[in-house]
C-alpha cells in the first residue's frame, strides 16, 4: 500500500502547505473544512461501531466551537478578555444537552459519544489557526508544526515495519512498535532544530528541544487516543477518503491533542 500513500501524499502536501502559506481566510477555510470532516468521520466510525450519536448536533456544535476559537484571542496573545469562546462552549453544551432531552429515545451514552466529538476534534484542531496566526513568525512556526509531525510519522512508519519487534500498546494500535515511536520522535527532533536554524524564528535551544520534544511525544500520543477510540468499536479507519492513509480524521489525529499544547508552549517557554 506504499504506492496510494505516496500518491496522496503528492497531492495533499503541497494543498496544506499552499493553505498554510497564503494563511489568514485560506488557512481558516481549510482548518474549517478539515473539522468538518473529521466530525462526519468521528460520526461515521462511531456508527459503524454501533455505537449511538448525533450528526446534526456534533457538526453543528463542533464547528460552531471551532469557529469561536478561530475568531477568538486568548488573554495571554491579546492581553484582553474574550467572551466569544465561554459563549460557544455555553451554546454548544446546553444545545447538546437540550438535543438530547427532546429526543425521542434518550441516552446517557449518546449524548456522551456526542460531547466528546463537539469538543475534543474542533478545540484541538482549531489551534493549528491559531498557531499560524502568531505574530511575526506565524508561518515558519505552523511549518515547524507540520513537517517535524509529517516526518516523525514518515520515520515511525518505515523504522517499525522495518526493525519493530516490541509493541508500544498492542491494544489500542497492533502495527505501533517501540523502535517506530523512538525513530519518530527522533525524526520529530532533529527536523525542529533543523527548520530553527533554517527559518528566521530563531528559537532557544532548550526551547527548540521542549518544542520538539513536545511534537515527538504528543503527536504519537495523539494518534493513539485517535486509535484508542476506533478499536473501542472495531473500525481500522475513519473513512478511505484518502488512499493510503485511510480518512481526514486518520491523517489530522496527531494535532487533536499536539496542536494546543503547541501554542501554549511556544507563548509560555522562553
Amino acid at each position: 500500500m506504499l504506492l496510494p500513500r505516496i500518491l496522496t501524499a503528492i497531492v495533499g502536501v503541497p494543498l496544506v502547505l499552499s493553505c498554510i502559506y497564503f494563511g489568514d481566510v485560506a488557512f481558516s477555510v481549510f482548518t474549517l473544512a478539515v473539522v468538518a470532516l473529521c466530525l462526519y468521520e468521528y460520526w461515521l466510525v462511531l456508527w459503524m461501531g454501533s455505537k449511538p450519536i448525533h450528526l446534526v448536533p456534533l457538526i453543528l456544535f463542533g464547528l460552531l466551537v471551532a469557529v469561536a476559537a478561530i475568531l477568538g484571542r486568548t488573554p495571554l496573545q491579546s492581553g484582553q478578555p474574550d467572551m466569544l469562546l465561554p459563549l460557544s462552549f455555553t451554546v454548544a453544551i446546553l444545545g447538546v444537552v437540550l438535543w438530547e432531552l427532546f429526543s425521542p429515545r434518550r441516552s446517557l451514552e449518546r449524548l456522551a459519544f456526542t460531547f466528546l466529538g463537539v469538543f475534543f476534534i474542533p478545540w484541538g484542531l482549531a489551534h493549528m489557526v491559531c498557531i499560524r496566526d502568531v505574530k511575526p513568525h506565524g508561518l515558519y512556526l505552523t511549518m515547524m508544526l507540520f513537517i517535524p509531525v509529517w516526518v516523525g510519522d514518515t520515520s515511525a512508519y518505515f523504522v517499525g515495519k522495518r526493525f519493530g519487534k516490541n509493541k508500544l500498546m498492542e491494544a489500542v494500535s497492533p502495527k505501533k512498535t517501540w523502535e517506530g515511536a523512538v525513530a519518530g520522535f527522533l525524526g520529530s527532533l532533529v527536523i525542529m532544530a533543523a527548520l530553527n536554524a533554517l527559518f528566521p524564528i530563531k528559537m532557544s535551544l532548550s526551547k527548540v528541544l521542549i518544542m520538539g520534544s513536545l511534537v515527538g511525544v504528543m503527536g504519537q500520543l495523539s494518534d493513539l487516543a485517535e486509535s484508542m477510540i476506533k478499536r473501542s468499536v472495531g473500525v481500522k479507519d475513519s473513512s478511505s477518503l484518502l488512499p493510503g492513509h485511510g480518512g481526514v480524521l486518520d491523517r489530522f489525529d496527531s494535532y487533536l491533542l499536539l496542536a494546543p499544547l503547541f501554542y501554549y508552549c511556544f507563548l509560555i517557554v522562553k
